[in-house]
């Protein structure tokens, strides 16, 4: 089927036909003025001239357009076949260099959409956030990071719409107006959970290509507050608690020393203090010490295998004598398919140690202690079952906590030192378990220990002689 070819406009067919027949219609002027040529004859070769040239235009007019129309469809990105023009090789070799050259500047914006990709997914793998600030503070760009962190953003607004932290914006303003900023900004972004942010300000040597002229990263420092208010903690309260019976020890040896030297009475009952706030300093000195070791070896996994049932036993057996004065009871429940686990088997021994003893500390004199051991979900689970008052919601999450406890007074009373939890969340943390407590007021406690097995240690052993 022919090409259909758009109507031509009367104006452009008639000014490019006057174009094309001026110089015959000069000569043939000439020629008549001279006398080579008669008027008529000139007449009909001006009128022949004229037809070819009307129909040599035409056909030009549309070579031209469909050479517009080429152009414009390879300007939107299509892909265009390259017109045939028989009357004109020199626009058909200009419309082959055309499409030669779109066909390159495709490969190139190809390219370019490969780098920008990449370069986003490269600034979406940062684990900062990161955002992207123009000249006028406006946020053009940010990476998966932030968004996580800070929820939906729109760019093309100002920062303090994603950011109202004054600290931070203060900073950026003085990057964009040329001050150097050396410090990060440290901002805190509201929760749950509550987040504190090292902002880094960074002016770019020039804005990229979408405008971006400061970049500002953003360092999460919240663990790090958090194991500085920790140490600070744990520092104050260690000194506190061995500056009270240290105290105690420095009063009782200059009374000792002064009125009450030759006082026998006195002297037998100051030694007995002393060597109860010895005690209580010796104790909390072996289970900082314990902790610390239980600490340094958390990321190496144990590889002892360790039989339960025999080392409950053991434990029951040797703080009967501690249940005993308070009349308390200890009872346990051990299955006969207790698989073994793998750990080691002095770090279990004091984190149940630890629980057994707070148990038998704190329930009410009269009741029983229940231990339970049996197998779970391929595992084994340890459940310690005291008769207590109990324990009120709001401490639950901060029991393992070094120094935390729920009745300073009579922990203290009881000779605690307020680390057993602590280090009893240590040692499952190396063993791969885990801790979790129930409680109700008036009623009592219990804290369960689940841990993994031992691999092919679940099948049943035959009893000793069948």
């Amino acid at each position: 089927m022919a090409e259909l070819l758009p109507p031509l406009p009367l104006r452009r067919h008639l000014v490019a036909n006057a174009i094309a027949l001026a110089p015959s219609g000069v000569a043939l002027v000439v020629l008549v003025w001279i006398g080579a040529l008669p008027l008529l004859h000139a007449l009909v070769a001006f009128g022949a001239i004229t037809f070819v040239t009307a129909i040599v235009v035409r056909r030009y007019l549309l070579s031209v357009g469909r050479f517009a129309r080429f152009v414009e469809a390879l300007s939107h990105g299509d892909e265009a076949e390259v017109p045939r023009f028989v009357l004109s090789p020199a626009a058909e070799e200009l419309a082959g260099g055309v499409a030669a050259l779109a066909r390159l500047w495709r490969r190139q914006r190809a390219s370019i959409d490969s780098l920008s990709a990449s370069a986003q997914a490269i600034v979406d793998g940062l684990p900062d956030p990161l955002l992207g600030i123009d000249r006028n503070r406006r946020v053009v760009r940010f990476n998966r990071a932030a968004s996580t962190l800070l929820g939906p953003i729109e760019t093309g607004r100002d920062l303090s719409a994603t950011l109202r932290q004054p600290a931070l914006l203060d900073a950026v303003d003085a990057a964009l107006a040329g001050t150097p900023v050396q410090e990060p900004a440290e901002i805190v972004v509201p929760g749950p959970p509550e987040r504190i942010l090292a902002a880094h300000v960074a002016v770019l040597p020039r804005p990229t290509d979408d405008g971006s002229s400061v970049l500002v990263v953003l360092h999460d420092m919240t663990a790090l507050r958090r194991a500085e208010r920790m140490r600070a903690d744990f520092v104050a309260n260690a000194s506190h608690e061995l500056r009270t019976p240290l105290a105690s020890l420095v009063g009782f040896v200059e009374t000792l020393r002064g009125s009450a030297r030759d006082d026998a009475e006195a002297r037998d009952r100051f030694l007995g203090i002393m060597a109860e706030q010895t005690g209580r300093m010796r104790r909390l000195v072996e289970d900082l010490l314990s902790l610390s070791r239980i600490e340094q070896r958390e990321h190496e996994p144990p590889t002892g295998r360790v039989e339960l049932g025999p080392l409950l036993k053991g434990l029951v057996e040797m703080l009967e004598m501690k249940a005993r004065p308070r009349d308390v009871t200890l009872r346990l429940q051990v299955a006969a398919d207790l698989p073994a686990v793998i750990g080691d088997r002095d770090e279990l021994a004091m984190a149940f140690q630890n629980l057994i003893d707070n148990a038998v500390k704190y329930t009410r004199p009269g009741t029983q202690v229940m231990v339970e051991a049996a197998p779970v979900n391929g595992g084994v689970r340890l459940v310690v079952h005291d008769q207590g008052e109990g324990i009120a919601a709001e401490h639950l999450p901060r029991l393992t906590e070094r120094f935390y406890r729920v009745d300073t007074a009579r922990s203290r009373q009881m000779g605690g030192t307020g680390l057993g939890l602590a280090i009893v969340k240590h040692v499952l943390n190396r063993h791969r378990g885990r801790l979790e407590v129930t409680s109700t007021v008036g009623e009592g406690s219990s804290f369960t220990v689940l841990l993994p097995a031992e691999q092919f240690s679940t099948t049943a052993r035959k009893p000793a002689g069948s």
